[in-house]
């Protein structure tokens, strides 16, 4: 089993890293997407992530072994790319409808639904604290959506398919975590990911259109290559941010991506009104939003507070 290093603060500042690098995605994405299809805005992200992978893999000798998966492990690694291809082109289908806010807000249902499936397949457990966290994430979607909630249970309007497209986004995410939690036992994360991101750029290249790349603006290039270097930076983040800090907190700490979504869009939409749009909300909404982190912080540390609640129970009775 894996034990963190301990240096939390390191931890925790490449857990801010990733937040920060994941809330500022969708902006980008949304500037390129004026240009590009989802399609081929997610083969360049995958295509260039998985080079630089397989050149670092390549260089430091550690390339995949195939024979090592066996049958099982091949299946499972075509459920992942499966759940990697459709989640990253319905996140863009659906932003290309939403707001990022709106959007990043939506995909945090993922993780929820990756806990809720972990019950069933790993057999997890789920304690109170976590499901207080699952009720609160709830009540502030509905704060949230205020403004559009008559429309979202009446009608099938861009909005409405926009959040149904995330949500949908959000639910195939849950297979690529389900098997990639298993290739973890026969690789590591970084021949994982580069395994996949390859695949998945192999199979979306009948569909792509990299020619599109060349109608593209300087400043709208040079996000376009922000946006590939994101998916590989902040996944390293991510992943390194696991080696010296438990997953729970990590977890609880990336629950702000979708903050850092509402603050950057409201800084760039005062800089560059020309290519951001601010949010239109009210503040309910806001509180909502916050009320989701909160919900998505408390499920992700209900396990360690309950265990921390029943370490400080067992020294009071032993000072009994």
């Amino acid at each position: 089993m894996h034990v963190s290093s301990g240096r939390w603060l390191y931890g925790l500042l490449l857990a801010l890293t990733t937040a920060l690098l994941w809330g500022i995605l969708p902006i980008k994405l949304k500037e390129v997407l004026r240009v590009l299809d989802p399609i081929t805005v997610t083969w360049f992200r995958l295509l260039g992530a998985g080079l630089l992978l397989l050149v670092w893999l390549t260089l430091s000798r550690r390339l995949p072994r195939f024979a090592a998966l066996g049958r099982k492990g091949r299946w499972l690694l075509l459920l992942a790319i499966a759940g990697m291809v459709a989640n990253y082109v319905l996140y863009l289908v659906g932003l290309n409808l939403l707001s990022p806010g709106t959007t990043q807000l939506v995909i945090q249902m993922a993780p929820i639904l990756f806990l809720i499936a972990s019950l069933f397949v790993f057999r997890e457990s789920f304690s109170r604290a976590q499901g207080i966290g699952l009720g609160i994430l709830l009540l502030g979607f509905g704060l949230f959506f205020n403004q559009r909630l008559h429309e979202l249970l009446t009608s099938l309007t861009a909005y409405t398919s926009g959040v149904l497209i995330v949500l949908l986004a959000a639910f195939l995410w849950t297979f690529y975590g389900l098997a990639q939690k298993q290739l973890l036992t026969v690789w590591n994360s970084l021949q994982v990911m580069m395994v996949i991101y390859l695949a998945c750029a192999l199979l979306l290249t009948p569909w792509a259109r990299p020619l599109q790349a060349l109608q593209l603006s300087p400043v709208q290039g040079w996000l376009l290559l922000a946006c590939c270097l994101n998916t590989l930076v902040a996944y390293g983040a991510f992943a390194e941010a696991l080696a010296h800090w438990e997953a729970s907190r990590v977890s609880a700490t990336l629950s702000i991506t979708p903050l850092v979504t509402f603050v950057a869009v409201a800084v760039s939409a005062s800089l560059w009104p020309a290519h951001v749009q601010p949010e239109q909300i009210n503040w309910l909404a806001y509180g909502g939003a916050l009320l989701v982190v909160l919900g998505s912080a408390l499920t992700a540390l209900g396990p360690s507070l309950l265990a921390g609640w029943r370490a400080r129970k067992a020294r009071q009775l032993a000072q009994l």
